[in-house]
């Protein structure tokens, strides 16, 4: 493969996974929350944003979103990574390891004002890069419910994780568009937890009291690692193209070490896996997280799309079209069998050796990823502060 195609196609994860940091620090404080979302769903609702930006808006964006590719390249290399992310739903059942399957769905869509004039190019884009269609809607005549009718789309196509992610008074009279971006994901372990083995144990809140949670006891053969202040370990789902990456902070450790959280902090530690048999405590745990972006986006640098000085002519040549709010809700359950996970984003336009031994208990506050390993993809990134 040339040097230049290999670039293209590991551009979009790298330039995801720096988003995807900065965003968490946007994100994250130093309460007692946990925090869930995807970045894979942001990046992707964003890029097709900014597909239709223009002059100082379009650069804002990029510079926010770490694309340092050309528009022309940039686009099919998202398109190249959701062709690369949909074929690993192509496990036959005999790879499940006896758990609940796998799914990766990851859809697109645009829902546009009938009669707005918007830029074919940019349909065009939608179309051939993200799979994103164009349904029109009247939101001028009835802009509730067809907020309504968005959230009952989202949440079907999330399997009914995701529900009301445009909240009340998203919609208005003047909303042109709603670019949406849906991820639904669900996979047994490689390697299940036996439902017999799990038991009440001690987890241990950054505040408070030591609380008891149901933890899952289990032994298998993967990979660990560490980094400054932290162990690491893979926990592969069936098929073993994608894995939930746990990141244990040191006792006392967790806020130095989500602070230095970021791309090249996590390439380091990947680095240093190497083949082990983990013998491992995990709480189950369940919990989703809902927010818009707006705020965050706005402190990473994409001022200007929130604002009268937005330049959306590259979707429409109507004056005044700006970004009023870019909602995002993911939800995520780990239990014995696997991980269930589901994401979306609404962005509302207005006008190997021989294994070590190794043994990780997560009894007190912990950071883990969902990510794609061949392409180094993170679908999902959150921290648990308290399971119970």
């Amino acid at each position: 493969m040339p040097l230049h195609d290999r670039r293209r196609k590991r551009a979009a994860p790298k330039d995801n996974r720096a988003f995807a940091f900065d965003l968490f620090h946007q994100l994250a404080d130093d309460s007692s929350d946990n925090l869930f979302f995807s970045p894979h769903s942001l990046s992707v609702a964003l890029a097709m944003l900014q597909g239709g930006a223009r002059g100082a808006t379009a650069s804002q964006l990029a510079s926010a979103l770490h694309f340092d590719l050309p528009a022309d390249q940039l686009h099919p290399a998202f398109n190249r990574l959701a062709l690369e992310l949909d074929s690993r739903s192509e496990l036959s059942p005999d790879e499940y390891k006896g758990g609940e399957g796998f799914q990766l769905s990851i859809v697109n869509q645009l829902f546009g004002q009938t009669g707005y004039p918007f830029q074919t190019p940019w349909l065009d884009l939608l179309a051939v890069n993200y799979g994103a269609s164009l349904r029109l809607l009247d939101f001028a005549s009835d802009p509730d419910g067809n907020r309504v009718l968005i959230n009952d789309w989202v949440q079907a196509v999330t399997a009914d994780r995701i529900i009301d992610l445009l909240p009340d008074g998203s919609i208005s009279t003047n909303t042109r568009f709603v670019l949406v971006n849906a991820i639904y994901f669900k996979a047994s372990w490689d390697t299940p937890f036996d439902p017999a083995d799990t038991t009440d144990a001690w987890f241990s809140p950054l505040a408070g009291d030591t609380v008891s949670v149901t933890t899952m006891h289990g032994v298998l053969e993967t990979s660990c690692g560490s980094g400054t202040g932290f162990a690491l370990a893979d926990l592969p789902y069936a098929g073993q193209d994608l894995g939930m990456t746990l990141l244990v902070p040191d006792a006392g450790q967790f806020l130095a070490v989500q602070a230095a959280l970021d791309g090249s902090t996590l390439d380091a530690a990947l680095a240093s896996l190497a083949p082990c048999e983990l013998t491992v405590s995990l709480p189950r745990f369940s919990f989703k997280s809902a927010f818009n972006a707006k705020d965050p986006l706005q402190a990473l640098g994409m001022v200007d799309a929130f604002s009268d000085a937005a330049d959306f002519t590259g979707i429409s040549a109507e004056p005044g079209l700006q970004v009023s709010g870019v909602y995002h809700q993911a939800f995520v359950a780990v239990d014995e069998t696997g991980t269930e996970a589901a994401a979306a984003t609404a962005i509302v336009g207005d006008g190997t050796s021989v294994p070590e031994p190794v043994t990780i208990t997560v009894d007190r506050p912990f950071l883990f990823l969902i990510r794609d390993r061949p392409t180094g993809e993170i679908l999902f990134l959150g921290r648990v502060m308290n399971p119970s």
